[in-house]
């Protein structure tokens, strides 16, 4: 993450960051050519829920989740995905007993006798 990124986020206010998660809902919705009614009605939440979102007002969470679903943001959810990480340490013994070459080929009786004519 950019350091300059986080200092902005984390030197803003609760009600500056919600105003500007509503702003980032108005814009697109606006975007996408659709009416606080069209997208109350696909998020099954009332006009004056997604107005106060709009506005920055506090709402309920599934609210705001609705309301991406409802305008296909979800994808902005995938800064919240927990992913595993290797350690280093880890990565190294695995790298270690990686194979580094092939065995070669063990010839058997059985082999032999099938190249014969």
């Amino acid at each position: 993450m950019n350091d300059k990124s986080y200092d902005i986020w984390n030197e803003m206010s609760d009600k500056s960051l919600i105003e500007t998660i509503g702003i980032f809902i108005k814009s697109h919705r606006l975007n996408q050519n659709k009416s606080q009614d069209q997208i109350a009605l696909e998020a099954g939440i009332s006009r004056s829920t997604l107005s106060l979102l709009e506005r920055g007002e506090k709402v309920r969470m599934d609210s705001f989740i609705q309301v991406l679903r409802a305008l296909g943001l979800l994808y902005i959810m995938d800064v919240f995905k927990i992913q595993e990480q290797i350690s280093p340490i880890e990565y190294a013994k695995l790298k270690k007993k990686q194979r580094k070459q092939a065995s070669p080929k063990k010839n058997s009786m059985n082999d032999q006798e099938e190249l014969k004519w």
